[in-house]
């Protein structure tokens, strides 16, 4: 085997059979679940055991952080969505119409991860909204952690059943 060989295995587009697939959806779900609106999820545990100076730092980092995210979405919020929607639609279109593997677990990635950056939205808006802070304001960080990891496992769940199917399809007609 040669060094091309090796680099077309290395990188290969049937992503289902690509063990670098599975460890890119591993970290992206890990880290979706281990960051929650900017702030790492040990920081809201650490305020939550030790109030008082982590605490305090706690709410400054999800004030800088959805005060970004709510300019961000104010200033751009329609062009983002409108990028989203054509680049889902494009991936949906490509990957299960014309049966693109690549486009298929591109979306695959990419569709929960809008879900997730939907949740966050409506998370820090609604922090803003109602001037959640202190204990209240991990709770709320804590639920939306859960909800990401809920829509995680169902997309580890979708991913890799879809994945067994393509694998299966290829096996049996290749």
């Amino acid at each position: 085997m040669d060094l091309v060989d090796t680099l077309v295995e290395l990188i290969d587009l049937r992503s289902f059979s690509n063990l670098w697939f599975w460890i890119a959806l591993a970290v992206m779900w890990s880290s979706a679940s281990h960051w929650v609106l900017g702030v790492p999820i040990d920081m809201v545990y650490r305020a939550k055991r030790h109030g008082g100076q982590a605490e305090q730092d706690l709410e400054d980092v999800v004030r800088g952080n959805v005060n970004r995210l709510i300019y961000i979405m104010q200033v751009s919020g329609a062009w983002l969505l409108a990028l989203v929607c054509f680049v889902l639609s494009g991936l949906l279109v490509l990957g299960f119409f014309y049966h693109v593997e690549f486009a298929q677990a591109a979306f695959l990635l990419a569709f929960p991860l809008s879900l997730v950056g939907v949740l966050t939205r409506a998370t820090a808006g609604r922090i803003v909204r109602d001037g959640i802070s202190g204990t209240e304001l991990q709770q709320v960080l804590v639920r939306c952690r859960l909800y990401i990891q809920m829509i995680g496992t169902v997309s580890i769940f979708v991913t890799a059943m879809w994945g067994m199917y393509q694998n299966l399809q290829l096996g049996f007609l290749g």
